[in-house]
């Protein structure tokens, strides 16, 4: 049993690295140029920052279940299967852009407009502005929007894990659901709780450290 379970945690891990990083580069693309077209924004663009708003609004409305279903013919162009711990991060990745692309953008608009003003009369440019104002001042929120992020991930991994995504939500549901074993349950149940709340404290430890 334990080795099944630990065999599982590591494609959990796995599902949710990779996820996580990909989106999170992907995700930040899409945020810039929201903030940046935004009313409030350095280069305010109103068709182009509805668009993409609507874009990310529109994907974001997706349950994640259905979301998985859609994309398994996406899925398996992309890495030749619709099963596996491989294929479960194209998925998850896809539902993840959305999300971390608002949370970027939010944390970014919330920069105090007291400090852009005051680096436009000191004559800088939007560029420098946009890397050394907006990202800068939004690093420690980007981060708690990381850690949430990660934490709905590790919800959605074990999601995809029903479907065939392997990881902890597979052996809560083969072994411990439809194999009748309560132990199983129970023990994937406390891993994920354990895997929630470590990640939570690095988050906090983190955040103290970048404010």
């Amino acid at each position: 049993m334990w080795d099944t379970i630990l065999t599982a945690s590591l494609q959990t891990l796995n599902m949710v690295f990779w996820s996580t990083l990909i989106s999170v580069i992907l995700g930040f693309i899409p945020a810039i140029i929201m903030t940046l077209t935004a009313p409030d924004g350095l280069r305010p663009n109103k068709l182009v920052y509805e668009t993409l708003s609507f874009i990310v609004n529109v994907f974001r409305s997706f349950p994640f279940i259905i979301l998985l279903v859609i994309l398994i013919p996406f899925t398996r162009f992309l890495v030749g299967k619709a099963i596996g711990t491989k294929a479960a991060i194209v998925p998850l990745t896809v539902s993840a852009i959305p999300y971390i692309a608002r949370v970027f953008e939010t944390s970014l608009r919330e920069t105090d407009p007291g400090v852009i003003e005051a680096a436009r009369s000191f004559g800088a440019s939007d560029w420098q502005i946009l890397f050394r104002v907006y990202i800068k001042e939004s690093v420690p929120r980007m981060l708690n929007g990381i850690i949430l992020l990660v934490i709905s991930l590790i919800g959605y991994s074990a999601m995809a894990g029903t479907v065939g995504g392997g990881g902890i939500g597979d052996v809560a549901i083969r072994y411990g659901y439809q194999g009748y074993k309560l132990s199983y349950l129970v023990i994937c149940s406390v891993i994920l709780i354990i895997f929630v709340q470590l990640v939570q404290m690095l988050g906090n430890w983190l955040f103290k450290k970048l404010s």
